[in-house]
């Protein structure tokens, strides 16, 4: 698949639709380096996930049924945005570990909103279900072509912006994230997948050699906890050699509770991931390497203004 022109054509299509989020150039958090931050957090319905949703409805026609989405809140989120911006109906599953802040979050769009016991795992086989059916389209959370190279027009804006660092660090779930990374780049850059240590499905594959189930808990469950990594992550991580590193909730925590601290960035533990790998040394850069962290969601539970 020739990614970059996937990624290049879904964000002309998205463009009128998406925010551009800000670049800064930082130091602090205990590092003795300077850290490149792109705060896309500050995206439409407060994470990265507005950028696959709006390609994926862009580029398809979607049938009478409307749309169904599975979700550990973010990604139902901006399907459900996404969705009442455009004029479709949407029915939204989401695990009760989502949280009030982001279950909210979806009822103020107006979708149809289904809270589900369990986890993502299944919320997933309701929305499969609900997609046989009515016929409704499903936009998958992160293994879908679409949605990854939506997701990739965030990597390709931020080169666009003057992306000067050698190593990016990218919190990871289902990998539609770092998938569409790693599809923009295509080893030009290097990538390092963080993830929790309880939520670990990439690291977790690449171990085997292949996708495998994982359990999943932890503080950045209801945003990084894909109980099996995507194919379309998996096989472009497995062919480039990503860097895998996992971090303790702990690490990821304190990393939260910093940002915050010295920047005033508010984020959900996801959000606060990739930072974390610095912050703890399981990931320490060269003499010399550049750096930057992808900050990828705020939907902080409780909300604090809520």
């Amino acid at each position: 698949m020739h990614w970059q022109g996937e990624i290049e054509a879904a964000a002309e299509r998205i463009r009128p639709y998406v925010q551009q989020t800000p670049v800064i150039q930082t130091r602090g958090f205990g590092l003795d380096y300077p850290v490149e931050l792109k705060l896309e957090h500050m995206q439409h319905t407060g994470s990265f996930k507005a950028r696959g949703a709006f390609n994926t409805l862009l580029s398809q026609e979607v049938p009478d049924g409307g749309l169904v989405a599975a979700s550990g809140g973010n990604h139902g989120a901006a399907v459900a945005y996404a969705a009442h911006q455009l004029g479709h109906k949407a029915r939204i599953y989401v695990p009760e570990m989502a949280g009030p802040a982001k279950i909210s979050l979806i009822e103020r769009t107006g979708a149809d909103l289904q809270v589900v016991p369990g986890a993502y795992a299944n919320a997933l086989e309701l929305a499969q279900a609900y997609e046989q059916e009515t016929g409704a389209m499903q936009v998958h959370a992160y293994d879908a072509p679409a949605t990854v190279a939506g997701q990739g027009t965030c990597f390709s804006e931020w080169q666009a912006q003057g992306l000067q660092a050698d190593t990016l660090l990218i919190a990871v779930g289902g990998g539609g994230l770092i998938g569409g990374a790693l599809a923009w780049f295509s080893g030009t850059r290097k990538i390092v997948a963080v993830e929790p240590e309880t939520s670990c499905a990439l690291n977790a594959a690449l171990a085997a050699g292949q996708p495998v189930d994982v359990e999943v808990s932890g503080v950045a469950a209801n945003a990084l906890g894909a109980k099996r990594i995507g194919s379309i992550c998996f096989e472009l991580a497995a062919a480039q050699g990503v860097t895998s590193l996992t971090v303790p909730d702990s690490a990821i925590t304190q990393a939260q509770t910093v940002l915050w601290r010295e920047r005033r960035i508010l984020v959900e533990p996801a959000g606060a991931t990739a930072l974390a790998a610095l912050m703890c040394g399981a990931y320490r850069p060269a003499a010399g390497e550049r750096v930057a962290v992808l900050i990828c969601g705020g939907n902080i539970a409780p909300d604090p203004l809520g």
